[in-house]
């Protein structure tokens, strides 16, 4: 019986016996060269892996006619790296190391806000005594209520009315001032002098005349008065001296009322600039 083959069979027929052929020479050929098998990684799967558990034959694959043969891979197929967490093989905290040099200063921050107020602290112990306040003032005034004659001596005018005597400074006794503040001072003497009679007296600087107050003798008596300016030094003496019975001399006064006044103070201490 004569079979018939169309065209597109017989093109079939070739494509297998020609995929077939190519198989069995790749092989069989001698001294062909083989090609060396892929490294083998510790993660690696065996070559024979996919022979091993592979259902299909080899040789036996379905390939379609259409289709040029598939290139069969040598090499396995690619499996992903293993990663490892670098977290479990960190070993003990070493030693610490020695201090570096010191770095560059830096610039100058800006000024921070200004904070809140602390709590009040303790109340603290109670310090030494310090030494005593030098006082930078003096002064005095000073009255006479009864009168004064003139007589063979200088007499000096003890005064028995206190006004002001600032710390003491002015005897009462000895009728002196006695300067405790080295300065500058400012002194007045006022008087009333008697009927017909010369008044006449000094105003003494440590035993020296620095000032004078002169009154006629007249049919009228007067107010007189005398000022000046000194400075003094630390226990130099002022005083009012009467003097002595030359002439007839004498100063007014009586008990009702005060007619002699002797004032001074402090103007300027030497201490300050």
């Amino acid at each position: 019986m004569k079979i018939t083959l169309t065209p597109s069979a017989l093109l079939l027929i070739c494509l297998i016996i020609q995929a077939y052929c190519n198989e069995e020479d790749v092989e069989q050929r001698p001294g062909a060269p083989t090609q060396p098998p892929p490294p083998q990684h510790h993660t690696s799967r065996p070559n024979n892996y996919h022979e091993k558990y592979s259902k299909r034959p080899r040789g036996s694959e379905c390939v379609r006619c259409c289709d040029p043969p598939e290139r069969i891979s040598a090499y396995p197929m690619y499996q992903p790296m293993p990663q490892i967490n670098i977290t479990i093989l960190k070993g003990e905290k070493g030693d610490r190391g020695e201090r570096g040099p010191q770095g560059k200063l830096g610039k100058a921050g800006s000024a921070g806000s200004r904070g809140q107020a602390g709590l009040k602290g303790q109340k603290g112990n109670i310090g030494a005594p310090g030494e005593r306040a030098k006082t930078n003032y003096a002064a005095f005034s000073v009255g006479r209520r009864k009168p004064l004659h003139s007589n063979d001596y200088y007499q000096t005018l003890v005064f028995d009315t206190e006004y002001v005597n600032l710390y003491g400074h002015f005897n009462m006794f000895m009728g002196k001032f006695y300067c405790y503040v080295p300065g500058i001072y400012f002194f007045s003497l006022n008087v009333h002098t008697w009927n017909q009679k010369e008044t006449y007296l000094h105003i003494m600087h440590n035993g020296a005349e620095a000032a004078i107050l002169y009154a006629q003798a007249s049919d009228r008596s007067i107010m007189q008065s005398q000022s000046l300016m000194l400075e003094l030094q630390d226990q130099d003496e002022i005083w009012v001296r009467l003097f002595k019975g030359e002439r007839d001399n004498a100063v007014f006064s009586d008990e009702y009322d005060t007619y002699v006044i002797f004032s001074g103070y402090l103007i300027k201490p030497n201490s300050e600039p």
